[in-house]
């Protein structure tokens, strides 16, 4: 069997990550490199200088223009965090290094966290790979299916009705017959009206479609994109249809993962950030050891979101 270059790559080894980052001002540096490449450029007025102060612990900048304090974290989703830079890197080593998924419980004991503060720092780095993906559609070559994460609970309803379901599409896109990147959107359902704005977000204008048939993926047709229908069969048949057999593999992975990983969640609550951690990891799959740096640049343009914004139920759909 032939080796497989994406899974046999280096990556970024432990003993480097801690050459590399081992200490509060390695990542000190590494943080004023993502947030301003090109020097430091105030966040109220844009000015290139600023002198430096500290105040306790916590290093500052004020624009020699407007006046303007900033510490290397305001503004960014580290703000008001209280751990030191080290706990934040190693957590975000972990998320994106591992072959498969790491669950907050796993997290707090390889970081040295409280479970509610590994919680939370999973979610606000899911949320940042999930911005960081929204505004990303596919090109070329889509193949798109729909799909459902959850199972039914006791007494509940069974089947697609399952209060514990949630709907999303699934997609891929394909380049010489191999796929490059991937979409995990929850949507409300397959009709019309959700589809639509999936498909503003999730397609490129160039996306030439194909579908297994599902009625609500008309609307791609309507909305002006080249679409082709390939009928699936039900059950092991479906799967092989060659259309579809890489989504196939893609899902089928994507599932194993999540339940290999974590007992339980709330689907219908934080499915979005879930699947969108998957969907960040595989399309940065290709060079695994620049995913810290460029993780945290994404992180330094990510918005601060408090504790209560990462519990609300977001709204489903796109």
């Amino acid at each position: 069997m032939a080796i497989n270059g994406i899974q046999f790559q280096q990556g970024l080894s432990l003993p480097r990550f801690m050459e590399t980052y081992g200490t509060d001002a390695q990542c000190a540096a590494a943080l004023i490199q993502a947030r301003w490449p090109s020097g430091f450029r105030c966040p109220a007025c844009g000015a290139a200088h600023a002198s430096e102060f500290t105040r306790g612990t916590l290093r500052y900048w004020q624009c020699r223009g407007c006046r303007h304090q900033t510490s290397l974290t305001s503004g960014t989703l580290m703000a008001h965090s209280r751990l030191p830079l080290t706990q934040w890197f190693l957590a975000i080593y972990l998320i994106t290094q591992s072959k498969t998924r790491i669950a907050a419980l796993a997290l707090r004991r390889q970081v040295g966290l409280s479970w509610r503060a590994a919680w939370f720092i999973k979610h606000k780095l899911m949320e940042a790979m999930r911005q960081r993906e929204a505004g990303r559609p596919l090109h070329g070559d889509v193949r798109i299916d729909d799909a459902y994460l959850g199972g039914e609970r006791t007494g509940g309803k069974a089947g697609r009705g399952s209060e514990n379901k949630v709907p999303f599409v699934a997609a891929v896109e394909m380049r010489e017959g191999r796929p490059q990147r991937v979409r995990f959107d929850p949507v409300n359902s397959f009709s019309f009206a959700s589809l639509r704005p999936w498909a503003d977000k999730a397609l490129a204008a160039d996306a030439v479609v194909t579908s297994d048939g599902l009625l609500g993926f008309e609307v791609v047709s309507r909305m002006g994109f080249e679409h082709q229908v390939v009928i699936a069969g039900k059950g092991r048949a479906g799967c092989e249809v060659s259309a579809f057999k890489w989504l196939n593999v893609i899902l089928g992975n994507l599932k194993t993962a999540l339940t290999g990983t974590h007992h339980a969640f709330a689907f219908a609550k934080y499915a979005h950030r879930y699947l969108a951690e998957v969907q960040y990891r595989f399309n940065r799959r290709f060079d695994l050891a620049s995913m810290v740096p460029r993780f945290i640049t994404a992180i330094m343009q990510t918005a601060p979101c408090s504790r209560r914004q990462i519990q609300y139920v977001a709204e489903i759909g796109t």
